[in-house]
């Protein structure tokens, strides 16, 4: 079986703020490092590292940092993109890896700068002048490729969730982040020491808030972000009784016209139902992160303690990881479930179990 035995983040911070000359290697080099040392494991005993990136420019981001981390050379680095999903997905490969016996130690986590995504053009294949665009597609149809705003507000339309209900979510999710401790999860990066973003969202603010989409506003959708998060994901010979076991994992398929649904299918697959003492939910927007907690009965009481994405930003490519390093630093005992959705259709979800101090 497969364990997290460390797991740490950068602080997140809003494009364009205190990360935003930082490279993706400045942001995730020092988090790798910080894992290792919490787990007393040398640079030498490493096996693979892999990070989801969605939005730089390829290049092998995870061989990068893995360079920049000082890493042994022979440690090739594996570099994923499955949007949001992404960052759990690399520590779903480094489980695989460790419980096919092809590796005992996997650094696995996700980094993004969106402060730093390249400018993307398009060619013309009539060889007119590139063209612009900020998205790729996600479904090679594009009837069944909304906007993930759109998509959003679609979902609250079908499932009678008002902004009222949105907003009260996302005022929570601020609360609860404002009285949160994270100091234990986060590596000092660039001296950002804390999430920043996280503020009392009064009913002033929360109806002065641009719409977005129909009930979507911008107190509803989480702000993109930079921030990189690894875990560190052993063997049962190096754990030694130590962090968490991973009891279970998926990444599911779903309707891509209908994304905030996808985690479903995925908490279907790994969760036999088994009491849970926590759970993180990815809260891209309020109303996804409402249907899913309601859609999978879960206790909206166990759901993101120290808040959620609404209260600290969206780095794509990191979000999932974040959501295993707050599983490990706030699940004691019993055991949590970390989830997520992804443009395309896609729901990933990670079942674990406190095994030790």
């Amino acid at each position: 079986m497969a364990h997290l035995i460390a797991a740490r983040r950068t602080a997140v911070v809003p494009r364009g703020g205190a990360f935003a000359r930082l490279s993706i290697e400045a942001l995730a080099a020092p988090v790798l490092l910080a894992c290792l040392a919490d787990a007393g494991i040398g640079a030498d005993r490493v096996d693979e590292v892999i990070l989801s990136n969605a939005l730089g420019a390829g290049g092998n981001p995870a061989r990068r940092v893995a360079l920049a981390a000082g890493l042994p050379e022979h440690v090739a680095g594996l570099t994923l993109d499955r949007q949001c999903a992404g960052g759990l997905d690399a520590i779903l490969l480094a489980r695989a890896l460790v419980d096919s016996g092809a590796a005992d130690v996997v650094l696995a986590g996700g980094v993004e700068s969106y402060s730093r995504r390249p400018l993307r053009l398009a060619t013309d294949p009539d060889g007119g002048a590139p063209m612009a665009y900020d998205q790729s597609p996600f479904t090679p149809w594009p009837d069944r490729d909304p906007g993930m705003a759109d998509a959003a507000e679609a979902l609250a339309q079908r499932l009678g969730i008002s902004r009222d209900r949105q907003e009260a979510w996302a005022a929570e999710s601020h609360a609860k982040a404002l009285k949160a401790d994270h100091s234990a999860e986060i590596v000092a990066v660039a001296d950002v020491t804390r999430d920043a973003f996280a503020r009392r969202l009064t009913p002033g603010l929360l109806a002065r808030a641009p719409v977005v989409s129909g009930s979507v506003t911008a107190a509803t959708a989480a702000v993109a972000a930079d921030a990189a998060a690894v875990c560190l994901v052993v063997s049962d010979r190096v754990a030694k009784g130590r962090g968490l076991a991973i009891l279970g994992g998926a990444t599911v398929g779903a309707n891509p016209v209908e994304p905030g649904l996808a985690p479903l299918a995925a908490i279907a697959r790994v969760w036999d139902r088994t009491p849970l003492t926590m759970v993180e939910v990815m809260e891209a927007y309020a109303v996804q992160a409402i249907a899913v907690v309601e859609g999978a009965a879960i206790d909206p009481a166990l759901v993101n303690s120290g808040g959620g994405a609404l209260a600290r930003g969206h780095p794509i490519g990191a979000s999932g990881a974040i959501l295993a390093v707050r599983l490990f630093h706030g699940l004691q005992q019993g055991r949590g479930l970390a989830t997520i959705a992804s443009a395309g259709g896609i729901g990933t979800a990670l079942w674990v179990e406190a095994s030790g101090p």
